[in-house]
């Protein structure tokens, strides 16, 4: 039986990268056709039809771009730091549920059926192994700032690090409002325990907070200070080429994902499709494919919106990020746990 567990891990490990990496390559496109939507032209629609194959031409131009190192770079830790970055937000993944899963003989090959759960490892602090993990993708880029011996990198990198410590707090701060409600770290108890009603509703000031502090943890706009091509070239990986500088593209996109399936699991009801009721009394053991597809649903709406705001609004400067971040979200994600507290305190008194 051991043999067959560990089977199925690798299988669903297999599953995950190959979703995982088709995923991210599509969001590139994703984002060009929609920020060419939002200022009225074209995008990318020459590569295959509708433009569907233009990641894979992506692809295959960067493997065979010329991979240049920086003469005084130090090689080892610059060519380490991409990985980091990638391998990090892939392995976060490991913890998240997208659905209850279902019972399996494998065709009649076993006497006893076996549950197969929709997640690679069940673990009862997933929510702190997320958060752990995915912090840690803030080291390849500083790394890869550093090592790049430029000052345009390492000022990328510096930047990166401020603006991480900045908004881990807040984002830390802000989900514990629903670790308070539910009493667990597991994130498959945390989201069995919106089957009545989103956590969502009873926590939007979390939400927003979780929401905003996502946008700074991922370095998307209006929080790419990292980035920041108008004043820093490219920031941490100006001096990256071919598949080095992808990894680190994919490192973002990735990390997106992974935000964005939490908060779903957190705030947003996971597999539950409606904010009340659960599934009205459907049998979703008899129907196990549709809590993954419901899941699924809600992180790329998620995915879409990092999208839309990133062409929407500005970048903000380094002092505001700094003022929002400190001034603002931090204070806001303090008063919101005193306030869940007492709630609570006084609906159980």
């Amino acid at each position: 039986m051991i043999w067959v567990e560990i089977g199925i891990s690798l299988i669903k490990i297999a599953l995950l990268l190959f979703v995982i990496l088709t995923l991210v390559a599509y969001l590139s496109l994703a984002e060009r056709r929609i920020s060419a939507f939002i200022q009225d032209r074209l995008g990318p629609n020459r590569v295959g039809p509708f433009g569907l194959l233009q990641p894979v031409a992506d692809g295959i131009k960067f493997i065979f771009k010329e991979d240049i190192i920086p003469e005084r770079a130090n090689k080892a830790i610059y060519i380490l730091a991409p990985a980091i970055s990638l391998v990090t937000a892939l392995i976060a993944l490991a913890v998240i549920p997208i659905g209850k899963g279902f019972y399996t003989d494998i065709f009649g090959h076993l006497k006893d059926p076996i549950f197969v759960r929709f997640q690679i490892a069940d673990i009862n602090v997933g929510l702190l192994y997320v958060l752990a993990v995915g912090s840690l993708g803030v080291y390849g880029v500083v790394l890869g700032g550093w090592a790049s011996n430029s000052k345009y990198s390492l000022l990328g990198g510096l930047r990166s690090a401020a603006q991480m410590i900045s908004y881990e707090i807040p984002l830390g701060l802000s989900i514990l409002g629903v670790i308070i409600i539910t009493g667990s770290f597991k994130l498959d108890e945390i989201v069995e325990a919106q089957d009545k009603i989103w956590f969502l509703a009873l926590q939007p000031v979390g939400f927003l907070i979780f929401l905003v502090s996502s946008f700074a943890e991922t370095n998307r706009l209006p929080f790419d200070l990292p980035e920041a091509e108008s004043e820093i070239v490219a920031g941490y990986h100006t001096e990256y080429s071919s598949m080095k500088f992808v990894m680190f593209y994919m490192a973002e996109y990735t990390h997106m994902i992974v935000v964005s399936a939490l908060m779903v699991c957190l705030f947003l009801g996971g597999w539950y499709p409606l904010p009340f009721g659960g599934w009205f009394g459907l049998n979703i053991e008899k129907y196990w494919y549709l809590p993954p597809i419901v899941f699924t649903g809600k992180v790329l709406f998620l995915l879409f919106v990092f999208i839309w705001v990133r062409w929407t609004i500005p970048r903000f400067r380094y002092d505001q990020v700094m003022k929002l971040g400190w001034k603002a979200l931090f204070p806001l994600s303090v008063l919101n746990i005193i306030v869940t507290s007492a709630v609570l305190v006084f609906f159980k008194g």
